[in-house]
């Protein structure tokens, strides 16, 4: 692997990704950008091996499954910068960069009395990768809470700032996961509150508290130790077992399709979607039905914990992986009519 550098930033080419893709499988790069300064991604993305050819763009690698090697350039931002722009008594606007571990930047804004993310507690990545995916858990969805998102537009060659009207945010997606050799995601701002009632719909958070001996309304901390708890409990370490966490989007389906399962099925949990058209399906619930929890090709797997976790015992190959995921996906379709999706990014394959 040789380097190179200037200012803002670190060129290594043919670089292993193992260890920067949470599932652990095996990928190559053959260049990798670091950038520790986002002022200089103008003077790099003037180069041809990087204005020319595909580009992915590497957060923590946790919502991603290298099939194959990527064919163009990998850029990482690693800028850390996390503060308080403009505050008053009961809101403050909150900027990071695209670099900050995500679970890091949540314990920052709780600790400075800032409540709204504490749902999101000890999801993997980025912030940076935050409203790419509009990540969400126990009934919140990030989106709620963003003010801007700074992004370099390599379209016309600058920076500019979108507020979360003109992200297209829904259900785990965003214009940027839509174009993502457009956008290159430098940091974001979040409006945050100091008073904001806790979010406490989602099932088990409320009995989560009550085994904490939290019996009064819960403060944002206790919230999020609960959702830490809970996720603990549920999800496997990706130090320990490769992961992405989820894996399958819970599927949107038409009411009168849930209705319609819900008579063959009575035990299947349907929840509100974003509109009383449709009904959202628990994707665990249909993968456990078929069989797949647990289930384990080689060193490619299902948690045992956690139907809709796939997992890496060990040596399992990325494309053992995503054939897994199909495999479960044709299940799933072939018996209950509801095709769902992935929610990492694929690369090197198609899904």
């Amino acid at each position: 692997m040789s380097t190179s550098s200037g200012s803002g930033y670190r060129l290594f080419e043919n670089v292993r990704l193992d260890a920067r893709n949470t599932f652990g499988v095996a990928a190559r790069a053959p260049l990798l950008v670091e950038v520790s300064n986002t002022t200089a991604l103008p003077e790099l993305f003037g180069y041809a091996m990087l204005r020319d050819a595909p580009l992915l763009v590497l957060g923590g690698g946790s919502n991603l499954l290298f099939a194959g090697d990527p064919q163009g350039a990998v850029l990482a931002l690693t800028a850390q910068q996390i503060c308080i722009v403009e505050e008053d008594s009961s809101h403050a606007i909150v900027r990071a960069d695209a670099g900050v571990i995500w679970h890091d930047f949540v314990l920052w804004t709780l600790g400075r009395g800032l409540c709204g993310l504490e749902n999101l507690a000890l999801i993997p990545g980025t912030v940076g990768a935050a409203p790419i995916q509009n990540i969400g858990a126990y009934g919140v969805e990030v989106r709620a809470c963003i003010h801007v998102v700074e992004a370099f537009d390599r379209q016309c060659g600058g920076v500019v700032r979108l507020v979360a009207a003109d992200c297209a945010f829904a259900y785990r997606d965003s214009c940027f996961k839509h174009d993502p050799d457009r956008y290159v995601v430098t940091a974001v701002e979040f409006a945050l509150s100091r008073n904001a009632a806790a979010i406490l719909s989602y099932a088990g958070i409320g009995e989560e508290l009550a085994a904490m001996g939290v019996t009064q309304a819960p403060r944002a901390t206790q919230v999020a130790e609960a959702v830490i708890r809970i996720r603990r409990r549920k999800l496997p370490d990706p130090a320990v077992l490769g992961n992405a966490g989820s894996f399958f989007k819970n599927p949107i389906v038409p009411t009168a399709v849930a209705t319609s399962l819900l008579q063959e099925h009575p035990a299947l949990p349907v929840f509100r979607a974003t509109d009383d058209g449709n009904r959202k399906l628990s994707a665990a619930w249909l993968i456990d039905q078929c069989g797949f929890k647990g289930h384990r090709d080689g060193d490619a797997g299902v948690s045992s914990e956690h139907a809709l976790v796939l997992v890496n015992h060990g040596h399992a190959s990325g494309l053992q992986l995503l054939e897994l995921a199909r495999r479960i996906a044709a299940a799933v379709f072939a018996r209950f009519g509801v095709p769902i999706e992935p929610e990492p990014r694929i690369i090197g394959a198609r899904w």
